[in-house]
């Protein structure tokens, strides 16, 4: 069993485009659906294997459509671009808040290498 803390509460914000969640440990993160979207825990994303991770473009946008849970451990996030294959581990979403800061940086890093010009949004 995965010492992970667990979600007490998530809330979809659909206006600001962000998924809050508070875990059992009193952690609250407060995760962009731009964020979420390029760190998708999908094949189509993150590849199958190291090295093959796909390098999300143009996602300023997207939105979070509906949540669904998976078990008791995950849920699926659907996405308004019609993603809808990444499953979001407890475990997972955790590591996503707890690794926000330098994660969201390094995914800047990554786009600026590929020459991509990310638009600011009225979020930003």
């Amino acid at each position: 069993m995965s010492d992970t803390p667990k979600p007490t509460e998530i809330v979809l914000h659909k206006a600001s485009r962000t998924l809050e969640l508070a875990f059992s440990d009193g952690s609250r993160f407060h995760l962009p659906a731009e964020y979420l979207r390029v760190y998708s825990p999908s094949a189509e994303v993150q590849g199958h294997g190291p090295g093959q991770e796909v390098l999300q473009v143009g996602k300023e946008d997207v939105n979070i459509s509906r949540l669904e849970p998976v078990g008791h451990y995950a849920i699926n996030i659907v996405f308004d671009d019609n993603h809808d294959t990444g499953i979001y581990s407890w475990e997972y979403l955790y590591q996503l808040g707890a690794h926000q800061d330098k994660k969201w940086q390094s995914y800047l890093e990554r786009l600026a290498e590929a020459g991509y010009t990310r638009k600011e949004n009225k979020l930003d």
